[in-house]
């Protein structure tokens, strides 16, 4: 019997409701498939909790979730009790960092039975490739004077190391599917560190030559998404870039709550954590409509990260048939309850 221990973070808003659905799902996915059980331990970082202790975690917060094969993480963030940047970085950015999770993915896809926001979407299947742990996303700068004459700095960090890591995951993603490589690039405005990706993407395209490869500028690239999604197969982008294409993504999907991703540590050294894409959504906190299919399609890319790839793929197929047969919570124009989608996919699990 293979055991595979979750530390859970059910977060904020609709990350508490969402949590126990998606739970409900892999126990029942753990059931059906044998040899496989989950051992769960729910940990309550969250807003509230900052509000009763003066931080998003204790101290030895992060000791304790590195015992897990994985981190499964709701939605962070409830602006109106914490403000963002302390919610974000005292958490969700936190564990990215210290667990080293340099790499994030987040699929794309247009599931049977959804409508997309766009107008005649085709069918389009993208995986965006974000380097995860520097970039734009850096805490290297600062503030300095006062009133009229204060000034923000904000330095970007782009490794050698890193950007190679990222690329060299997109073109191995790549000649698994479509073999098409994209590269969010704005070289023609970032003076330095664009420039520096474009080398270092030209590299390694080099060395994938049965992979197409091609390079397009952020704002141009995201008119794209929407405009040509079928044609895209692999995209990989710094933290910022990847960050806004895999929100658009998200939105052409249908909603942003059938999202999923992936935050990787390729070295072994500590846990990996899943999420979905949305946010806490408190406007629907205890209206049992929040969309629990994020949640779950994560808990695929949760499985299929350990070692179940197989698992992942049947819990898809099913999330699938569950959408097609309009089994969809109202952000999608349906009228299902969320319990309501999750027991559906429970019950064809079992047949």
């Amino acid at each position: 019997m293979k055991t595979l221990k979750i530390a859970s973070i059910p977060g904020d808003g609709v990350g508490k409701e969402i949590m126990p659905e998606a739970i409900r799902v892999m126990e029942k996915v753990a059931d059906v498939h044998g040899g496989l059980k989950f051992d769960f331990e729910e940990f309550p970082y969250s807003c509230d909790y900052y509000l009763k202790h003066g931080a998003m975690m204790p101290e030895d917060g992060m000791d304790r979730l590195s015992q897990f094969d994985s981190v499964f993480l709701g939605a962070v963030g409830d602006a109106s009790k914490v403000p963002d940047h302390i919610s974000l970085w005292g958490l969700l950015l936190k564990i990215r960092q210290e667990f080293q999770q340099e790499i994030n993915i987040r699929p794309a896809k247009l599931l049977k039975g959804i409508n997309s926001k766009l107008a005649n979407p085709q069918d389009f299947d993208i995986v965006v490739v974000r380097e995860n742990s520097e970039g734009e996303y850096s805490s290297i700068g600062g503030r300095i004077f006062h009133d009229d004459n204060e000034i923000a700095i904000q330095n970007n960090v782009f490794s050698k190391r890193a950007t190679k890591q990222a690329m060299n995951i997109a073109f191995d993603l790549a000649s698994k599917r479509k073999g098409l490589v994209t590269s969010a690039t704005k070289s023609n405005g970032i003076f330095h560190a664009m420039p520096f990706w474009d080398e270092i993407f030209d590299e390694i395209s080099a060395k994938h030559p049965n992979i197409k490869s091609e390079s397009k500028h952020i704002d141009a690239l995201a008119a794209y998404f929407i405009t040509h999604p079928h044609e895209l197969d692999v995209v990989v982008g710094s933290n910022l870039f990847g960050d806004i294409l895999s929100d658009v993504g998200a939105a052409i999907m249908g909603s942003i709550g059938v999202a999923p991703s992936a935050n990787l540590n390729l070295n072994g050294k500590y846990p990996s954590m899943f999420e979905p894409v949305h946010g806490s959504a408190p406007d629907i906190v205890g209206k049992g409509i929040a969309n629990p299919i994020g949640q779950i399609w994560t808990a695929k890319m949760l499985l299929e990260f350990n070692g179940e790839a197989n698992i992942a793929e049947h819990l898809l197929k099913v999330i699938e048939a569950v959408t097609a047969d309009g089994y969809q919570t109202p952000d999608l124009g349906g009228k299902y309850k969320m319990t309501e989608v999750t027991d559906e996919i429970i019950n064809r699990l079992g047949k």
